[in-house]
């Protein structure tokens, strides 16, 4: 199967490429500098930008599968009107030639009281939909690996704050889940044809707080006592941003959304997932392991 890769040098699609060719599936990808990706053995490589619709003009030719990686929050304030933007013009451009999309969103509750972050996957899901091909979405919480600005963030703050003053959003339930197993879903239901044009929850095997994540976290980096959270009932995520833009270089575009999505707890509710693609789960510890050796062996 020919398959697109938007999103390629992000974070799940530079997880995702080599194991689509692992898999046997001819892999193309849309990236904006060419120059600067260092395309695996076999990629075919497209450049163009899915805000400038005349670049994708030959992108989707022959193509039978997508997928839609695209994030903008690295681009600020303005993230959300892009990243509507972006999944319009891909959604027009695949709906000539492509038979399947899969999407990779958030999980989480639906309504109003979503963050804007949240809100924005859900929007971007949407828009996605309305396209002539068929859907299959995949709804993920935090996602652990080496490269995860959401674990990064984790890291550091373990890293520099042996005692935090936390607001309430430590004790949101969480369903982290590893990149790898991620990925494989995202691989799977390329060859389940009952999940064409169906939305999955997936997740890992344990529900965990915020602050249970962190102090997991800690004692695999080395820190048996820390942190020591002190919560403070008024404190809000908004006042949280503060200090995690003194202590991280996590850019603030993109720390503060996510520190905002912190109140929305974010859990499977549906594995039905389990019916169409088996994953052997990756445990919240077996992934923080992987992800710090990953990372140690890259600074090396």
């Amino acid at each position: 199967m020919r398959v697109l890769v938007t999103g390629a040098t992000g974070f799940v699609g530079s997880n995702l490429v080599p194991e689509l060719l692992e898999n046997g599936h001819d892999v193309r990808v849309l990236v904006r500098d060419a120059s600067a990706y260092d395309a695996p053995e076999g990629v075919e490589v497209f450049e163009g930008d899915l805000l400038e619709p005349s670049t994708l003009k030959e992108v989707f030719e022959g193509v039978d599968a997508a997928y839609y990686l695209v994030h903008s929050m690295r681009a600020g304030k303005d993230f959300v009107e892009r990243d509507r933007r972006a999944a319009s013009n891909f959604a027009e451009a695949a709906s000539r030639h492509v038979d399947r999309v899969v999407y990779l969103g958030g999980l989480g509750e639906t309504g109003d009281d979503l963050s804007e972050h949240l809100s924005s996957r859900r929007e971007v899901e949407s828009v996605l939909a309305e396209g002539d091909y068929e859907l299959t979405t995949l709804r993920a919480a935090v996602i652990v690996g080496a490269g995860s600005v959401g674990f990064d963030m984790v890291c550091q703050l373990v890293e520099k704050l042996p005692v935090m003053t936390t607001p309430r959003w430590v004790r949101t339930p969480c369903q982290p889940i590893a990149v790898a197993d991620v990925v494989a879903y995202l691989v799977g239901v390329l060859d389940a044809p009952a999940t064409a044009g169906e939305t999955y929850e997936i997740g890992g095997p344990e529900v965990l707080s915020y602050e249970e994540m962190m102090k997991r976290t800690a004692r695999a980096m080395g820190y048996e006592h820390r942190p020591i959270v002190v919560r403070i009932p008024v404190l809000s995520p908004g006042l949280s941003t503060y200090w995690v833009d003194l202590v991280t270089d996590v850019p603030r575009s993109v720390a503060h959304p996510l520190i905002h999505g912190l109140k929305n707890p974010v859990v499977v509710t549906d594995r039905s997932i389990e019916e169409q693609v088996h994953v052997e789960l990756t445990s919240f510890d077996d992934a923080v392991r992987r992800a710090l050796e990953r990372l140690e062996r890259t600074e090396d």
